[in-house]
């Protein structure tokens, strides 16, 4: 499918991307998996899987709330930013700040515990009406987290556990993301469709945080419902150290697998980063082993999507407008109303409709009117 000219009407234009992940659930055995992980079957799969592949879905977020509260300063803590997600989102909540006349201040964790622990502390002393914490597990920050709770201020997150809404056993009340285990679907069924059903994978996870681990046990599931695919291995992969770590594991499978290595499965777009380069040194074309990523869309995946360059698929966040899904959480809080408990679709970024909903400009922004209504929503 061309990407360029008009844009054809009722989605017509990813039809043909969303018919054939049907057919490739269809085809696929019908396996029972780990609840926890996976549908029972992959048949009952299909209408999700589809779904990721449309594009211009309408917004299914809030249409009401409370007005903005004026003046309010949000301490923002940033797990890594490098991490092009955290990225991202922090771009879209720094752009609803602006909107809802709030102060926001941004913490770099710097990717370690000990800069957590730092960010956490900085955060604190600013004495903020509200925090967020972006990229970081809630349940292993808890303790920091207590002491903004005793304060009486209202914490959410992005992408803080395994699971969009409320982290228990922490004050997080509102976990922003899509559904991990949605996301890991599509992803996986990706490559099993492309792959004609034969589909030998690498997948890349980071054990230290619940959601990846989630992510890959979903995808290595899907993946071995094919009867034809195989996973190679899982690899553990811190992502804060992926820029040290990548080009030497990149080698090593390489030489462990060879040819027999054909797809690649992320949770965070930041491996592929690293190793591509190993995987050009090397001498191998674009399509010789396929890179897809369960999150979360960065402009580097994107622009590699778009030159057709070993990366095929990024199932995207949409991480300006969780930035302001953020923001707008908090501001229901601020009036002691309960969170939105939005949860975002998940959608599939490839070549065929990278030209649609902010692709163009490198990055998922969905073409549903979000600023306009949360605008209205805040009287702003």
């Amino acid at each position: 499918m061309s990407i360029h000219g008009r844009r054809p009407r009722g989605n017509a234009a990813c039809r043909s991307l969303a018919s054939a992940l049907l057919a490739a659930a269809s085809c696929l055995p019908a396996l029972a998996i780990s609840a926890e992980t996976a549908p029972p079957s992959l048949g009952t799969a299909r209408q999700p899987i589809a779904a990721t592949a449309r594009d211009g879905q309408r917004w299914q977020g809030p249409q009401s709330g409370p007005a903005a509260r004026p003046g309010m300063t949000i301490a923002f803590v940033a797990e890594d930013l490098r991490n092009g997600g955290i990225i991202g989102v922090a771009q879209g909540a720094r752009e609803a700040a602006r909107v809802l006349g709030w102060t926001i201040k941004i913490v770099d964790a710097g990717g370690s515990a000990a800069g957590r622990a730092r960010a956490l502390a900085a955060a604190l002393a600013m004495a903020p009406d509200g925090l967020v914490l972006c990229g970081s597990d809630a349940l292993q920050n808890s303790a920091g987290l207590a002491q903004f709770a005793r304060q009486g201020v209202p914490v959410v997150g992005w992408h803080v556990g395994p699971m969009p809404g409320p982290i228990p056993g922490t004050p997080v009340a509102m976990n922003v993301t899509t559904d991990p285990l949605q996301v890991a679907r599509a992803t996986a069924t990706a490559a099993v469709l492309k792959s004609n059903g034969r589909a030998n994978v690498v997948i890349f996870t980071d054990s230290r945080y619940r959601i990846a681990v989630a992510k890959a046990d979903a995808m290595a599931a899907i993946v071995r419902a094919c009867e034809g695919c195989s996973v190679l291995e899982v690899r553990d992969v811190a992502l804060s150290n992926s820029d040290a770590t990548m080009p030497g594991i990149t080698r090593e499978l390489l030489q462990r697998h060879g040819t027999r290595w054909t797809y690649a499965l992320a949770i965070n777009d930041i491996v592929f980063d690293y190793a591509i380069p190993t995987l050009v040194a090397a001498g191998l074309p674009s399509d010789a082993v396929s890179l897809l990523s369960a999150g979360d869309g960065s402009t580097s995946a994107f622009l590699r999507i778009r030159a057709k360059t070993f990366q095929t698929g990024t199932v995207a966040d949409p991480l300006n407008q969780q930035g302001w899904q953020l923001l707008d959480e908090l501001n229901r809080l601020f009036a002691r109303q309960p969170v939105s408990g939005f949860v975002a679709p998940a959608h599939l970024v490839t070549s065929d409709n990278i030209a649609f909903d902010g692709g163009p400009r490198l990055q998922y922004d969905p073409d549903n009117g979000y600023r306009a209504i949360y605008r209205r929503i805040w009287q702003r």
